[in-house]
This record gives C-alpha cells, structure tokens and sequence, in this order.
C-alpha cells in the first residue's frame, strides 16, 4: 500500500465534507501536497466512478456518491494496489538448495494471505465510518475545521 492510498482516503472524506465542487488546489491545500498528485489519484477515481468532475469556472471534483456505499476496499482497487506487495524476489530457481528455489513462492504466499485478509477488513471500513470517527456529534456541528479554524462549510 502507498501513500496514495491515505491521499485519496482524505480527498474523498474531504469532498464528502465540502458537498460541492472542488478544485485541485484546495483538495491539496487541505490533504497538504501538491495539486498534480492530487489529479493523478482523482483521475484513477473518476475511472472507478467514485469521484466526477466538471470542467470550467466552478468545476472541481465531487464525491456524489452515498458514504455508506463506498467502502476502502473500493478506493484501494481503484488505484490498483495491494495491502502489501514485493518487487524484489529472493532466492533464485537456478541454484539446487531449496531454500533459494522456494521461499520466493513462500513469501508470495504469505503476501497473498495477508493481502485477502487484509481486503475483507477494507470492505468493512466505509467513508461514512470515517466521517462518523471524525464528526462524532454530526457533520452538522463541525461548522469549523479542525485546527485552521477556517470555515469549510
């Protein structure tokens, strides 16, 4: 898992937040990184249709979807990543010892198992939980973010 992960958690709970258009900047603004990372990890979403967007003045990106309904699992999948992965594979099919010619398909299976057990909790954790674990009065109350006390509602 990347940061790309905790990057597109926070836009989505963000637009959730703000419940109209936003622009890159201000998404950035508030995750704190920069705007182009920001349409990288909107356009992978736009694809999944979790987030939609408008061109133009008051254009931006929108979540419109129901909180509920939209779940970790999903934002990770969308980006196509796993929990955890390898790119470097130990050992080597070439040498006669069996632990060079096999841990590598050990490891994966463990990166496998982890990665399945590690998906069914992702489905479990919706933007709405995240936004109630936030907000635990309601959205409503919360006229105020955070420590910027800047008016976001």
């Amino acid at each position: 898992m990347t940061a790309e992960f905790a990057v597109a958690i926070h836009s989505v709970v963000f637009l959730c937040h703000k419940k109209k258009y936003v622009s890159s900047s201000e998404i950035a603004d508030n995750v704190c990184t920069n705007p182009a990372r920001i349409r990288k990890i909107m356009n992978k979403l736009i694809s999944a249709n979790i987030v939609e967007t408008k061109n133009g003045v008051g254009g931006g990106y929108i979540f419109s979807l129901k909180p509920s309904e939209v779940n970790l699992f999903h934002i990770l999948t969308a980006l196509d990543e796993k929990i955890v992965s390898h790119k470097w594979h130990s050992g080597d099919k070439n040498k006669p010892c069996q632990v060079a010619f096999g841990m590598d398909a050990v490891t994966e299976n463990i990166y496998n198992t982890i990665n399945i057990a590690g998906y069914e909790i992702l489905k479990k954790i919706t933007i709405e939980d995240i936004i109630k674990t936030l907000f635990p009065n309601g959205e409503e109350k919360a006229n105020i973010c955070g420590n910027c006390k800047k008016n976001f509602i």
